[in-house]
């Protein structure tokens, strides 16, 4: 399994504005084959702070979702949004145990 886990910025009180194509973008990449979890949170403590938490089947299915019209969408609009900060990690795992 692959996890992809880090963080975006967006401009405080952007949200609003941000939220439909944010929505769009999640919405497809849950869509896609070997996509099991994909959501983005918001920081409690910190404004404009973006949690992306990714879980991917395997590299084909990551390496497929790259390649995505939706990502490249996507990042189209990270200008016009104001997000900056991308700060993500990828990390490979077994399939975890509850705790």
């Amino acid at each position: 399994m692959i996890l992809i886990v880090g963080t975006i910025r967006i401009p405080p009180g952007t949200l609003d504005k941000i939220r439909p194509v944010m929505s769009e973008m999640i919405e497809a990449s849950r869509r896609e084959d070997g996509c099991l979890h994909y959501a983005y949170a918001l920081d409690v403590l910190d404004a404009g702070l973006i949690h992306v938490i990714e879980k991917w089947r395997d590299r084909a299915a990551l390496d497929a979702h790259f390649a995505a019209p939706h990502l490249a969408e996507w990042r189209q609009q990270f200008a016009r949004f104001g997000i900056t900060d991308r700060n993500l990690q990828l990390y490979t795992a077994d399939a975890g145990e509850p705790t």
